[in-house]
């Protein structure tokens, strides 16, 4: 079930906010700019289904969203628990970073956690199958999909080259709680 949990900035141990209602999660979100629908993710996937399978099976969705904020392109990120670069790709995600565009994912399997830095403030976003989320280009955040990491989420981007970060080299999200 998606979930929001907001800390201060400089406490991870007492959450200011800690809920599974959706419509707590889309106006809090709202609030700072931060967009999180439900979607129905419909069609039944094999975990190492590759990117062309993935991208047919919910062309409809993408074809919406494209039209909706003119996408210029669409990858897919699909980890599951043996997966040989799932290491080395979480180390890189649970870096805070930015992006010059918004970051939007659309889960149709497994599970992730968005962590947002934003106003003083960290906004944890479990998101699960059925959730987008559309990140505000410049916001800091970082991504952790656990140890033994399984979602597939399909990314669209309006930059053509698709996933470029800036890191800050700030370890807040070294303080925060992960996904396990």
């Amino acid at each position: 079930m998606s979930r929001l949990t907001v800390y201060a900035e400089h406490d991870a141990t007492h959450p200011l906010l800690d809920t599974e209602d959706g419509d707590i999660i889309r106006h809090t979100l709202a609030e700072v700019g931060v967009v999180f629908r439900r979607w129905a993710a419909t069609q039944a996937l094999d975990e190492r289904a590759d990117v062309e399978t993935i991208l047919a099976a919910y062309r409809p969705e993408i074809d919406r969203l494209v039209q909706e904020a003119g996408y210029q392109s669409v990858d897919v990120v699909n980890l599951y628990p043996d997966h040989p670069d799932r290491v080395a790709l979480r180390q890189k995600f649970l870096s805070e970073h930015a992006h010059g565009e918004d970051e939007v994912r659309f889960f149709v399997e497994g599970a992730g956690l968005f962590c947002l830095h934003l106003n003083q403030r960290v906004y944890a976003v479990l998101c699960v199958k059925n959730d987008l989320i559309s990140v505000p280009a410049g916001t800091l955040h970082w991504f952790d999909m656990g140890s033994r990491p399984r979602f597939t989420a399909i990314r669209l981007f309006t930059n053509p080259d698709g996933w470029i970060a800036r890191f800050t080299g700030d370890p807040i999200a070294e303080r925060f709680p992960r996904l396990d």
